[in-house]
């Protein structure tokens, strides 16, 4: 079974950029679609972004569109989240995921499960 990591969060000041990175060991992504959750303190859990592994389709909440671009390194078995313009509302624990069911505009149903689960890496941003 997939055994997901995550890597790269840190603190950064609002307008700056971080890359996270979710390396898959155990299996390969191939067969799921992978991606991102993020947890503010006192918030719920949100989708952030996913790729598909299978078509490299990409799918953004509203809230990040034109700032994060997420990719993948099949050959590596990792996705990046590459994280520009960051802004203060972005400071979370953000999770990486993968799903063999969920797709692009249903990531956000992730919330309720999915099938692996990363540990958070954190993401601080001050203004």
């Amino acid at each position: 079974e997939v055994q997901l990591q995550a890597f790269g969060g840190g603190s950064v000041q609002a307008g700056g950029s971080l890359r996270l990175s979710c390396a898959a060991s155990g299996s390969t992504f191939d067969d799921y679609t992978v991606g991102w959750f993020r947890q503010a303190p006192g918030k719920e859990r949100e989708g952030v972004s996913c790729i598909s592994m299978h078509n490299n389709s990409t799918y953004y909440a509203d809230s990040v569109k034109g700032r994060f671009t997420i990719s993948s390194d099949n050959a590596k078995n990792t996705v990046y989240l590459q994280m520009n313009s960051l802004k203060p509302e972005d400071t979370a624990v953000y999770y990486c995921a993968a799903d063999r069911s969920l797709v692009g505009e249903t990531w956000y149903i992730g919330i309720y499960g999915v099938d692996v689960w990363g540990k958070g890496t954190p993401v601080t941003v001050s203004s």
